[in-house]
């Protein structure tokens, strides 16, 4: 019976596995693997019935008043709305004919356009939908590889989850209490390092066969020169401006998170209103679906609030943190330990459940390691939440659960099969591993910017 109190908390991962496979919602599965293992515990006295009101008390207190997570809303209401708003349309002819002499331009303007709409909406299914719909059509009316197509789309969609204002981000914050202006200044540098590798990838493959991007007509643009600076200040200027107004008020320290999140939809809005595209029914339909994106969300944020204090009642993290110290791995070992078990994660659950399960478990842990001044000791917890960030969006692009995949493959032509779609990421996977590892190497490609620009 002893051996069997010890591992208790741990069979809660067993079970909310089954509910998640079966196909069961996520918050519901988190709630009753929650509501199951505290009614054991009260049966083992473990666990007392009181206890139900502190969980209460702990929702109230992490996600019911925390001013911080009402940016969450207004940060969906904003990428949603530029979806639809006609800025990326004009964008992406303007990108085409800047890249038109290089090998695979088409491919390269499709990856800009990834990193400044992930700076504009930080949701990976509206970035990869829109993308695929924008990118996909003229990439195949070019002859473009299918593999190398879908490839560059989806992994530049999934960009959002670490280039902020990414809702991510937002969310290891307060997890990990950890300054969410702080983790938005960390994600930069590794976020425009992996969207540089993943350019230097197509530009290399493209010039290696030709035949896989070909160029982009000689004459493709406007005729004169100031018809080109016209087009290019009405394609960059609205959501550049957006950029600048989200985060440099969070940088500047002029805004918090929340009121630069107000701003950016707010500026979205107007966006939407200067390109004719703010109607009636545009503006139900982004306010229904801003509303049951964020309804789902902070579902899940409030029943993986219960779960995590009902594994902690019963023991677990004081069961990891022995398992940890009895392997007498180090810190090293450790914190690869975690990454993998992170990116092993993603092969079948998706960022948000990975974040919200799993990274309560481990800041504990990682707060108390020592990386021999390798890592500043104030700043490893930040540098955690990038490397995570920057693991998590292999979740994105690995099957058989890559969710960007079901979303390309969702609205891509019926000629585009999800042979071509898996086989087009493997590269763009590899890379984000090579990202990681220079993120690990060098801990001040996150935490340059953040202690330049707080000092």
């Amino acid at each position: 019976m002893e051996g069997f109190l010890t591992v208790l908390p741990m069979l809660m991962f067993p079970l909310l596995a089954v509910f998640l496979f079966s196909g069961f919602p996520v918050a519901f599965g988190l709630a009753g693997t929650a509501m199951i293992f505290a009614l054991i515990g009260m049966s083992l006295s473990l666990f007392e019935f009181e206890q139900f009101f502190t969980i209460v008390l702990r929702i109230f207190g992490n996600e019911v008043s925390n001013l911080l997570l009402v940016a969450i809303p207004m940060f969906i209401f904003m990428g949603t709305m530029l979806e639809k708003s006609g800025v990326a349309n004009n964008l992406l002819f303007a990108l085409q004919i800047l890249t038109r002499k290089l090998p695979g331009g088409l491919a390269v303007s499709v990856m800009v356009l990834g990193v400044i709409m992930a700076a504009s909406t930080g949701i990976i299914g509206a970035s990869v939908v829109l993308m695929t719909l924008l990118a996909l059509p003229p990439m195949m009316e070019r002859n473009y590889d299918p593999a190398l197509a879908t490839g560059t789309i989806a992994s530049s969609g999934t960009l959002g989850i670490l280039i902020p204002p990414s809702i991510m981000l937002v969310i290891m914050g307060n997890l990990l209490n950890v300054s969410v202006g702080t983790l938005f200044m960390a994600a930069i540098i590794p976020g425009l390092i992996l969207a540089a590798l993943y350019m230097i990838y197509i530009v290399s493959a493209s010039a290696l066969r030709p035949e896989r991007a070909p160029p982009l007509p000689a004459g493709l643009g406007p005729d004169s020169m100031g018809e080109l600076i016209v087009l290019m200040l009405k394609s960059f200027v609205p959501p550049l401006a957006l950029i600048v107004m989200v985060l440099g008020s969070i940088f500047a320290g002029y805004a918090t998170p929340t009121e630069a999140a107000g701003v950016g939809a707010f500026g979205a809005l107007v966006l939407a209103a200067l390109n004719r595209r703010l109607t009636l029914s545009v503006l139900t339909d982004v306010l229904e679906r801003s509303a049951l994106t964020g309804a789902m969300l902070f579902g899940i944020f409030v029943t993986a609030t219960a779960f995590s204090f009902v594994f902690a009642f019963l023991g677990g993290h004081e069961l990891i943190r022995v398992f940890v110290d009895n392997l007498g791995i180090g810190a090293w070992g450790v914190l690869f330990l975690l990454l993998g078990v992170v990116f092993l994660l993603g092969f079948f659950l998706d960022w948000m459940q990975i974040t919200l399960i799993v990274l309560p478990i481990f800041a504990p842990l990682v707060s108390d390691l020592d990386f021999g001044g390798h890592v500043p000791a104030a700043g490893v917890l930040a540098w955690f939440a990038i490397l995570v960030s920057v693991n998590l969006q292999t979740s994105f692009l690995t099957p058989p659960f890559g969710f960007a995949l079901f979303y390309l493959k969702g609205v891509a032509p019926k000629s585009i099969k999800i042979q071509s779609i898996y086989s087009g990421v493997i590269p763009f996977v590899i890379l984000q591993l090579i990202g990681l590892a220079m993120v690990i190497t060098w801990p001040e490609l996150a935490l340059w910017l953040p202690e330049k620009l707080l000092d």
